[in-house]
């Protein structure tokens, strides 16, 4: 009797970590939170300009390649948000990175593309958050602008 409770408890542990392992939430949050902090504005400066979804920009003189990334970001004692906002950052620090390897100045058509989910906003950036990790994918076009 012993053994089979102890077994039923183990059984019911597993089952509870493989419940919790298989969370995978996915939200919108805010481009403007996550580009507010001083951390943001040091990661990406102020050489590459970014545009996300039918935000105006200038004239395209060129555009050089459809840049996708997509990033992810331990979880781990943080909330979605800041893990989101993390990954985010991330992202956009790879398309900065790749605007600048290619004589860009600017990202423009921004998109997010979680779980290849194509989806376009001005405002938001779609973002996964499961037991332990976060991620954010996004699509955007390296340009020239006049």
């Amino acid at each position: 009797m012993k053994h089979l409770a102890s077994n039923l408890g183990i059984l019911t542990l597993s089952l509870c970590a493989l419940n919790a392992s298989a969370r995978d939430d996915i939200q919108d949050y805010s481009i403007a939170d996550a580009l507010a902090s001083a951390q943001a504005k040091e990661i990406l400066g102020t050489d590459i300009k970014f545009y996300f979804g039918d935000q105006a920009h200038g004239a395209i003189v060129k555009k050089f390649v459809e840049s996708r990334t997509n990033k992810k970001t331990n979880g781990a004692n943080k909330s979605d948000k800041e893990a989101c906002e993390w990954a985010f950052l991330s992202t956009m620090k790879a398309l900065r990175e790749k605007a600048q390897s290619l004589g860009a100045n600017a990202v423009v058509n921004i998109r997010s593309n979680y779980r290849n989910n194509l989806t376009s906003s001005a405002t938001t950036f779609k973002c996964g958050s499961g037991m332990l990790v976060s991620g954010v994918a996004l699509v955007g076009d390296v340009v020239e602008l006049k």
